[in-house]
C-alpha cells in the first residue's frame, strides 16, 4: 500500500496539480493586492473619494465602559468589503480568461480531417447506374 501511494504521489498529474494550487494561491495574493491597493483607490477617486472597504451598515453600536474598554463589539454588515470581493472576482475571472486564451494560442491547431471519399458501395452503385444508361 505504501508503494502504491508513492507511485500515486510521484505521477505527473499530482505534481502538476500541486504546482497549480500553489501558483493559484500566489496569483490570488497578487490580485488581492492589486484590487485593494490600485483598483479600489482608483474607483473610489472617481466615485467621489469613497473608501469602499470602510463602508458598513451598523446593526448594533459598540459599547464602551468609562475606562475605555469595549464591553460589546460593534455588529455591522461590511458591504464595502463585499464590493471589493466582487471586483476581485471580476478581475480574477478576466485574468484567468487572458491566461487560458494565451494558452490556447500555444496549442497546435487541429487540422480538419481530409474529406472522405465515396464508399465502395457508392462507387459500385455509380458504376451500375452508368452501365444502365
Amino acid at each position: 500500500m505504501l508503494k502504491e501511494f508513492k507511485n500515486f504521489i510521484m505521477t505527473g498529474n499530482v505534481i502538476e496539480f500541486a504546482v497549480a494550487v500553489i501558483m493559484a494561491g500566489a496569483l490570488g495574493q497578487v490580485i488581492n493586492g492589486f484590487v485593494n491597493n490600485v483598483a479600489m483607490p482608483f474607483v473610489g477617486h472617481f466615485a467621489g473619494g469613497i473608501d469602499f472597504a470602510a463602508k458598513k451598515l451598523v446593526l448594533d453600536e459598540a459599547v464602551v465602559d468609562a475606562a475605555g474598554v469595549v464591553t460589546k463589539p460593534e455588529n455591522a454588515i461590511m458591504y464595502g468589503s463585499w464590493i471589493n470581493t466582487i471586483i476581485n472576482l471580476i478581475i480574477v475571472g478576466f485574468i484567468m480568461f487572458i491566461i487560458v486564451k494565451a494558452y490556447n494560442k500555444t496549442k497546435k491547431p487541429v487540422e480538419p480531417a481530409a474529406p472522405a471519399g465515396p464508399t465502395d458501395n457508392e462507387l459500385l452503385m455509380e458504376i451500375r447506374d452508368a452501365l444502365k444508361k
